[in-house]
């Protein structure tokens, strides 16, 4: 039997990216998903995946910025399976619109990466865990980034969100042990996602390395950081969650869990 069969997992900013190849991994393994994004459209995509792997699944669309809208989506998942047992708060941005041209961040990017990559989680957090409260039960992984783990220059207000989301995840971590709810974070390396492909460009026009691709940008920042020398995928950190949403990892709580080739050991 798959370890989370007749589980039922939320999945945000699973429209594409890390989010998309955490909910296929979850519905691999046997979860139901709830594919939440704020492209409805991308994520009705992803859920049609899911449900060619033979799971239950449903798109809804959610700004994670936005109390009201958290709320709706905790509502439409409970009320569409009777229950959720998993929450992945994986929504995340780079900056504001337009933050892959910048070569500092302006103070829009500062107050986008902590509105969604800080107060996302939170937002969502508190809309489940009532439900999670009462059920006495559930895990929430949330994704954060090894960017988290120390300072950047250009991209200081990109760290500084995901510093944020691994405390944030040790305080909820605090809060709700009592309910055997179980709180994590994960910290990916380096991926190559959409989120990338602008960093990869960006860094490419900032060093004036216009003769390499934003691929071969990030294949070069890969074998100058990474000891195994090789990238990370969604579908691995889709793999480190499916774990810590199972009956394996019952006394884990509170943990931020590098995924990074060893670029970053603690």
């Amino acid at each position: 039997m798959p370890e989370l069969d007749d589980r039922i997992a939320v999945v945000t900013g699973a429209g594409s990216g890390i989010g998309r190849g955490i909910a296929l991994v979850l519905a691999e393994r046997g979860a139901g998903l709830v594919v939440s994004d704020i492209d409805l459209a991308a994520a009705e995509t992803v859920a049609g995946e899911v449900r060619s792997l033979g799971r239950r699944a449903v798109a809804i669309e959610a700004d994670v910025t936005d109390r009201s809208s958290t709320g709706a989506l905790a509502s439409a998942a409970v009320r569409e399976f009777g229950r959720v047992d998993i929450l992945v708060n994986n929504a995340g941005v780079g900056g504001a619109a337009g933050w892959w041209e910048r070569t500092s961040p302006s103070p829009e990017d500062w107050e986008a990466t902590y509105d969604v990559n800080v107060i996302g989680i939170v937002n969502t957090t508190l809309a489940f865990q009532g439900h999670l409260k009462e059920r006495r039960s559930g895990r929430i992984v949330n994704i954060a980034s090894a960017a988290g783990r120390r300072g950047t220059g250009g991209f200081a207000h990109y760290s500084a969100s995901k510093a944020a989301a691994i405390n944030v995840s040790q305080g909820f971590a605090l809060q709700l042990a009592p309910f055997d709810i179980n709180v994590n974070c994960i910290c990916p390396g380096l991926l190559w996602t959409p989120l990338w492909e602008k960093i990869a460009e960006r860094d490419r026009i900032k060093s004036g390395e216009t003769e390499l691709t934003g691929r071969q940008v990030f294949e070069e920042r890969l074998a100058q950081s990474t000891p195994l020398g090789r990238e990370q995928t969604p579908e691995d950190v889709g793999r480190l969650a499916a774990f810590l949403a199972s009956a394996r990892s019952k006394n884990i709580t509170g943990q931020s869990i590098n995924l990074n080739g060893g670029s970053y050991m603690n």
